[in-house]
């Protein structure tokens, strides 16, 4: 495969991710550049392991990885999409004493711990996980092409973070809201891409 094919697979594959990262940017609080590459480096590292991974599973599990990959990242994201939501709900029936407490409670579940980083990370890149598995069949050297998706993904979703930070300013206190809306969406577009299921819905 060549240089420009790899980057294409990188590039496509970081999407999601790139869309996560800008709505973390767009919620988080006093995000930095040092918070951005620690996301940007979370979601490369598992977009470029995951292909290694299905690479070596192959064809055994190839219809097990394939039937259930767009199901668990729906779930995963709508999780954390619905728990952003119900936070900035449950904040606005807080009787705040001023608006400085207010700001700082919506400081606290603003944030982004390990744990979520983990789990948006694996919900970003489970469609990687299969595109490794098809990448078994062919005669490709598969570690240059991780190392390539690792890299393009890490540089994409760095600049996300920092352009959600930008729009965020802008949503300001609607923000936590609109974050959790859009990974929900995120979420149902990655299950519609494998299930057809909207179009089944409304035709």
């Amino acid at each position: 495969m060549g240089f420009f094919n790899m980057f294409l697979t990188g590039f496509a594959l970081s999407m999601d991710a790139f869309a996560v990262s800008v709505t973390k940017g767009i919620t988080l609080k006093n995000i930095n550049s040092k918070v951005a590459f620690k996301i940007a480096f979370s979601f490369g590292f598992f977009q470029g392991v995951m292909p290694l991974i299905g690479w070596f599973l192959g064809i055994r599990f190839e219809s097990y990885i394939k039937s259930i990959d767009h199901w668990i990242a729906f779930f995963l994201l709508s999780f954390i999409g619905l728990k952003m939501i119900l936070e900035a709900i449950e904040s606005n029936k807080i009787d705040f004493k001023n608006v400085a407490e207010k700001d700082k409670y919506m400081e606290g579940i603003s944030t982004i711990d390990n744990k979520e980083i983990f789990i948006l990370s694996i919900a970003t890149s489970i469609d990687a996980l299969a595109v490794g598995v098809s990448f078994a069949f062919l005669s490709i050297s598969i570690l240059p092409i991780c190392f390539n998706i690792f890299m393009v993904t890490l540089v994409v979703c760095f600049f996300g973070v920092l352009i959600g930070k930008k729009l965020g300013s802008v949503f300001k206190n609607y923000a936590q809201i609109i974050g959790g809306v859009i990974l929900v969406f995120i979420g149902l577009n990655i299950l519609n891409e494998h299930t057809g299921f909207l179009s089944k819905l409304f035709y």
